[in-house]
């Protein structure tokens, strides 16, 4: 089976908005995830987590930047087209501006002569 990473993105202003919940209602969205990672369990590699702050590293030096990466899972599928079904109706998508994107973790194993 493939890898791929979802990469949960979100406007700041929808991040911002989201830090203002009630303890009811983190618990709330916190119960959606993990109803939403039980009924995954067998895809899913590693769960994740929430990302913060950012620092982009260059030739030219380092510097505090900002993106809308907010957190990432790790799963494991036959295809693009049977993990993106995997995040159908996902609790992150009811943000307001909420995406997710997938990308492939490519092998480098078959890549490398033995």
């Amino acid at each position: 089976m493939k890898k791929f990473m979802a990469m949960y993105m979100a406007p700041a202003a929808t991040i911002a908005e989201m830090m203002k919940a009630t303890p009811e209602q983190m618990k709330a969205g916190m119960d959606d995830w993990m109803k939403w990672s039980d009924a995954h369990k067998k895809e899913i590699v590693e769960l994740g987590a929430p990302l913060g702050k950012t620092k982009r590293v260059t030739n030219s030096g380092m510097a505090d930047t900002k993106n809308e990466i907010t957190g990432y899972t790790i799963v494991q599928g036959d295809s693009f087209d049977t993990v993106a079904k995997i995040f159908k109706g996902h609790p992150h998508l009811s943000m307001p501006g909420a995406t997710i994107d997938i990308l492939e973790c490519i092998d480098m194993s078959a890549m490398v002569p033995a």
